[in-house]
């Protein structure tokens, strides 16, 4: 799902084949994890643009707003953010850096991945519509991700109202559950510890966990790396149809995870609809000769353009001939799609994600935004859960307040 996201293809055990492909042409010598400052900052500043995009796209869901007009502005908030970084050429090469996954606005029953296309617009945004929004920025393939839900209001000094108590509890679930599956990532725990934390936080407040949702790990240029986390165990019956059971992991510092939850009021088994799909990812490692012309341009535009990381339609200039070649690109597994899922009507979504780095100091969560304060619930979690929301508190608390200090002595000495 939503980078984070659809149950994609099986990986080999040990690597996946994009990072077996992202690896082959990397320095040896090059340390391309957490312990390398550098790489740290990169993740940092990626970061601070997601944030940056993020904020800006809340402010602009107003009524009667186009969808396609916020997908743009989001990609031109991270564009003009990269730009003013890291300009300098590293042994000849510029440093390559912009979206790491495309912007996607997508409104009440459509879940994820929705990323029109000029064409193809839906109707405006209209006050009380929920809007999940989904983006990621990379520098030098060093990529961060988030994803915020909200609703429409009146207008830009009219906050909801926060009357919708169904929608609050689980937009209140979700957040709870990102909050405490990214403190339960951590160097030596295992991919089950988070799902069953999930699970417990979904039981709590009465909802359902997005069953083709997964958390995963990321590395350079890789956007769902080997390392996976489910949000819920699949039941006997699902895997009976098909479903597949993450294999166990354990985490390790130096690692950096998306940490990816949508809550449904329903089943949590959502579907495609009759939208067209728009964002797809190269598979690198396969290969095959196309015989439509139109084809050939969209494989050519993506092995010049997006290598290795999602991209839209949208970022065509030649739309038709996108369209028309895609489809040939698909069938023959040189593209993975993200197709726009949908929530039966009537049932409600809530979409939260964050970036976290897995430091020698701990888990440092370092992109998205706070839940609005007009989702409300009266429900309240279990009580393990609830110690680990009180704790991720008081640790918040602590940190704004000498935040606040540092900035307040530094004012005083200038």
């Amino acid at each position: 799902m939503p980078a984070g996201r659809l149950i994609l293809p099986p990986k080999s055990a040990t690597m996946s084949s994009d990072e077996e492909s992202v690896g082959s042409n990397a320095s040896e010598e090059e340390v391309t994890d957490l312990s390398n400052s550098d790489v740290c900052t990169k993740y940092q500043e990626a970061s601070k643009i997601v944030n940056l995009a993020l904020q800006g796209l809340v402010q602009q869901c107003l009524p009667g707003a186009k969808v396609i007009d916020l997908c743009q502005f989001g990609t031109t908030v991270i564009d003009a953010s990269v730009a003013k970084l890291y300009n300098k050429k590293v042994n000849g090469q510029a440093v390559e850096k912009g979206v790491a996954f495309p912007v996607c606005i997508s409104v009440n029953d459509i879940v994820c991945n929705h990323s029109p296309v000029a064409s193809e617009e839906l109707e405006p945004l209209k006050e009380g519509d929920i809007v999940k929004i989904d983006l990621g920025c990379h520098i030098d393939g060093y990529i961060s991700v988030a994803a915020h839900t909200l609703v429409v209001p009146a207008g830009p000094d009219s906050p909801p109202a926060g009357d919708d108590e169904v929608l609050g509890n689980v937009a209140v679930a979700a957040y709870n559950a990102m909050l405490v599956a990214a403190d339960a990532i951590k160097a030596g725990a295992t991919n089950a510890d988070v799902t069953k934390a999930v699970e417990r936080v979904a039981s709590s407040y009465g909802v359902s966990p997005i069953s083709t949702v997964r958390m995963h790990q990321m590395k350079r240029f890789v956007i769902d790396g080997v390392k996976e986390v489910a949000l819920k165990e699949p039941t006997a019956d699902e895997l009976e149809e098909g479903e597949e059971k993450v294999p166990e992991c354990t985490f390790e510092q130096g690692e950096v995870y998306a940490v990816d939850v949508a809550l449904s009021t329903g089943d949590g088994k959502v579907r495609p609809g009759t939208l067209r799909t728009t964002v797809f990812k190269r598979n690198v490692e396969t290969s095959y000769k196309l015989k439509m012309k139109a084809s050939r341009y969209v494989l050519s535009e993506v092995d010049k353009k997006f290598p290795t990381l999602p991209f839209t339609l949208r970022h065509f200039e030649e739309e038709t001939q996108a369209k028309m070649g895609v489809q040939e690109c698909v069938a023959h597994g040189l593209l993975t799609p993200y197709p726009c899922l949908h929530e039966k009507a009537g049932e409600k979504v809530a979409h939260f994600k964050c970036t976290v780095l897995l430091l020698p100091s701990g888990t440092s969560r370092v992109t998205g935004l706070d839940m609005p304060e007009y989702f409300k619930t009266d429900k309240t979690p279990d009580e393990e859960t609830g110690e680990v929301l009180a704790a991720i508190a008081e640790k918040a608390a602590k940190k704004a307040k000498k935040k606040a200090a540092k900035k307040k002595k530094k004012k005083a000495s200038s």
